[in-house]
């Protein structure tokens, strides 16, 4: 027998590989507690005082408490534990959870998308074939019927930002309410503690937790998951001792004649009461939104083997306890709680307060950064706070405008069953909205019968809309607020979605004719000046007026030309190996390109400086692989606009015919050394003289060389590659379009409401196109525009 050879990993047996996924699981599951169930777990703090005070005042009785105790515990096992965990959970995109993931799902297995901006090379993404194959649910009737009625698919969208609005109001009242819940247990042992002081006091914790966000959820994560995890192991051996101290009758209680008994005594008031029994299960949604962090399996792990047991027990207890106390309702929680381990417990609360509500917050800003990618959020400064944990970010702007309204909530309230009645309702919005878009993937991404997923849809609205309903009743009673940060939120977002549509069609049916571009010749009936211009625009295909628009109004264009479009598609991540799309639109002598940045709905663009280097590197293999591909059937004098090609930066690192290498440059800043570069150029260049007082300029620069492979191509193809390198030395302009966005003198008032005044103010207010890009300053040239839509 042959030796084996040198370099063969030994294989693993099945065994060893299923411990290794155990372990990894196990620890994800670990991690979980911190991200995940913050919210989930802070729920027994207010949810027997939010379901009694009210209409069932009248009802303090221990029937009345059981059966709330009945409701509870059905709520969380039918809820989080049957439509999450069984269900949900298997929803997701490449890993990604959350409503997006579900409308991602469906915009790429339906054409649901808007924006017309999505490329057949869209398709091959390794990301985008996740699921079953598109090819197969061609004939589906009901797909069919939803592309073919774009208002369907503009409701589908009004859905999605519907519940994005929701879940930033989630942002808004989880804080306000788990902070003031966990301090109200200092009224219960310091009788002096009046509502001012705890208010200041609660205000305080508040304004410190989001002046932290800046320094990231990573930093401070290590101490997420003990939190969690100790706050439920105390809740549970709480909830034990009371179930055998006060009632351990109360086990019984878990049989659903119990409800049937509960509703026959309390009517409608107990109806009505459903708005405080559904805060028990609010965070659930975190679940699935933050699967992207995490695995399936851990997330299940954790809620089934620890979470799920820790609440019942509690509520459990809680019960138990109030059924021996009924004048303990409004401050359940602690009274219920021994007085040797008070202050103990006392402060793991508060800090588990605080830690569920980190976890809202940094769920915010990944939903306002998912919606930012969809084309419906104004460009706001994402920052990303972590470089080994992906995912964390931080957004200024909007972290201190949640924390505004954070205050204002707590401040104009005070009371945590009005903020309760108002949180209520925006998590049982976002739960309804859920179902209703995994009712759709059912049928269109799983293609299982349209039966199945009525089945699902009536069963779980059933369930939902009555809590919904008893919800919807304490409207006038801090409800009303939730609908209001919605229709605020909602509003700008659907306004900004559609001033971005309507620029695009306008662009779209703007672009510059080939035939004119092809007569002006490859000189473009300009000078062509060393150098590389970046034309900007939102457009995949064709060339944008603003070219036009610089050409006929200056005498000369750089010798290269790239249009660069960066644009966002329907998957969660786009790896690097798949980021650029790289093509040509004239002929070669034009030496024109297109170059397609992709991102993914969750990815950050990461501030590398090295784009221009990629970008290059990335033209310099198109150019060799169309020669290879193109020696028999490509014309020269023919247009190859529309051919596109997937090149990896990384491999042209490796691979490249282009050799790479570093130099450190020092300029002095003597006025009597000769230099090539004009006047201008020196004076930009002595703002750098003040940080070297030795009067010298340390610059690196990566410079680019053919290869000693290079000699065997063809002499046309080492022309362009040497044109290319020569236009890289000499220098990179970014140029962009300044555009004002201005509706026709046809358009109807509504349409010039929203483009005149508000898609006007949003532009105006949010971060510039160039910032936002990271385009360096010194190198931007913009050009006027005026769009009438």
């Amino acid at each position: 027998m042959a030796p084996a050879e040198s370099g063969v990993s030994p294989r693993r047996n099945p065994s060893q590989l299923s411990w290794m996924n155990l372990s990894s699981n196990l620890i994800l599951a670990y991690q979980s507690f911190g991200v995940v169930y913050g919210d989930l777990s802070t729920s027994p703090l207010y949810v027997f005082p939010s379901t009694f005070i009210g209409k069932l005042h009248k009802h303090h009785n221990e029937d009345a408490v059981f059966g709330a105790f009945s409701l509870i515990f059905w709520t969380l096992t039918l809820i989080p534990l049957l439509k999450y965990l069984l269900v949900l959970l298997s929803a997701d995109d490449n890993g990604e959870g959350g409503t997006f993931a579900l409308y991602s799902l469906l915009c790429r297995h339906a054409k649901l998308s808007l924006l017309p901006n999505q490329q057949a090379a869209d398709e091959e993404l390794s990301a985008y074939k996740f699921g079953p194959s598109t090819d197969t649910v061609t004939s589906s009737p009901f797909r069919t019927f939803l592309e073919k009625h774009k208002r369907l698919r503009t409701a589908l969208l009004l859905v999605v930002l519907f519940g994005a609005a929701m879940v930033i109001g989630d942002g808004v009242l989880t804080p306000a309410l788990s902070v003031l819940s966990s301090l109200s247990g200092l009224q219960a042992t310091e009788k002096n503690v009046t509502d001012g002081e705890l208010l200041v006091l609660a205000c305080v914790i508040l304004v410190g937790l989001f002046a932290l966000q800046h320094c990231g959820t990573h930093r401070v994560a290590f101490m997420f998951a003990p939190i969690v995890i100790i706050w439920l192991i105390s809740i549970f051996f709480i909830g034990l001792y009371n179930i055998i101290r006060w009632n351990p009758k109360i086990i019984h209680a878990v049989s659903p004649l119990y409800i049937i008994k509960f509703f026959r005594v309390t009517g409608q008031d107990g109806w009505i009461s459903l708005g405080g029994v559904l805060l028990s299960v609010t965070g659930t949604e975190a679940m699935f939104a933050n699967l992207g962090h995490f695995t399936s399996v851990s997330i299940r792990v954790a809620f089934a083997v620890v979470v799920y047991p820790c609440l019942v027990v509690q509520y459990m207890g809680q019960a138990a306890f109030l059924s021996k106390n009924l004048g303990s309702i409004p401050n359940s929680f602690y009274d219920s709680v021994p007085d040797p381990v008070f202050w103990p417990v006392f402060v793991i609360a508060t800090l588990a307060a605080i830690v569920g509500s980190q976890a809202v917050i940094t769920t915010t800003f990944s939903i306002i950064k998912q919606c930012h990618a969809l084309g419906c959020f104004p460009r706001i400064k994402v920052v990303h706070t972590s470089k080994h944990i992906y995912g964390q970010i931080y957004i200024p702007e909007i972290n201190w405008i949640l924390m505004i309204l954070t205050l204002a909530m707590a401040i104009g309230f005070r009371d945590t069953t009005l903020i309760g009645n108002a949180y209520g309702i925006a998590c049982m919005v976002v739960m309804f909205i859920t179902t209703f878009f995994m009712a759709l993937v059912i049928v269109v991404v799983w293609q299982k019968s349209c039966f199945l997923a009525a089945l699902f849809l009536g069963t779980l609205w059933i369930i939902e809309g009555v809590y919904l309903s008893a919800a919807l009743m304490k409207v006038t009673e801090g409800g009303w607020v939730p609908f209001v940060l919605t229709f605020i939120f909602m509003i700008a977002m659907y306004v900004w979605h559609y001033g971005t549509r309507r620029k695009y069609s306008f662009d779209l049916h703007n672009k510059v004719s080939l035939k004119w571009l092809l007569g002006l010749g490859p000189s473009l009936g300009i000078v062509r000046v060393p150098g590389i211009g970046l034309v900007y625009s939102e457009l995949a295909t064709g060339v944008p007026a603003i070219f036009s628009h610089f050409v006929t109004n200056l005498p000369a264009f750089h010798k290269v030309v790239v249009f660069v479009c960066v644009k966002s598609v329907p998957v969660p991540h786009v790896s690097p190996e798949e980021r650029f799309l790289i093509g040509r639109v004239c002929p070669k002598p034009y030496r024109m390109y297109r170059c397609i940045v992709r991102y993914g709905y969750k990815d950050i663009q990461r501030e590398d400086g090295d784009f221009e280097n990629q970008l290059v590197q990335s033209i310099a293999e198109f150019i060799q692989m169309e020669a290879s591909d193109l020696q028999s059937s490509a014309s020269e004098s023919q247009s190859n606009d529309g051919r596109m090609a997937v090149l990896s930066s990384q491999k042209s690192l490796s691979n490249s015919i282009l050799t790479v290498s570093e130099v450190e440059e020092i300029d002095y800043a003597d006025p009597t050394i000769q230099s090539s570069k004009s006047m201008t150029l020196q004076s930009l260049r002595s703002v750098y003289e003040d940080e070297y007082p030795q009067g010298q300029v340390r610059r690196r620069h990566v410079r680019f060389q053919l290869t000693a492979s290079s000699g065997g191509m063809g002499s046309s193809v080492r022309e362009e590659l040497m044109d290319l390198i020569r236009a890289k030395e000499a220098g990179v302009a970014y140029i962009m379009g300044h555009s004002y966005v201005k509706s026709r003198k046809s358009s109807s008032w509504l349409k010039k409401m929203a483009i005149d005044i508000g898609y006007s103010f949003l532009r105006k207010n949010c971060r510039g196109p160039a910032v936002a890009l990271n385009i360096p300053h010194i190198s931007l040239i913009e050009v006027g525009m005026i769009y009438y839509v």
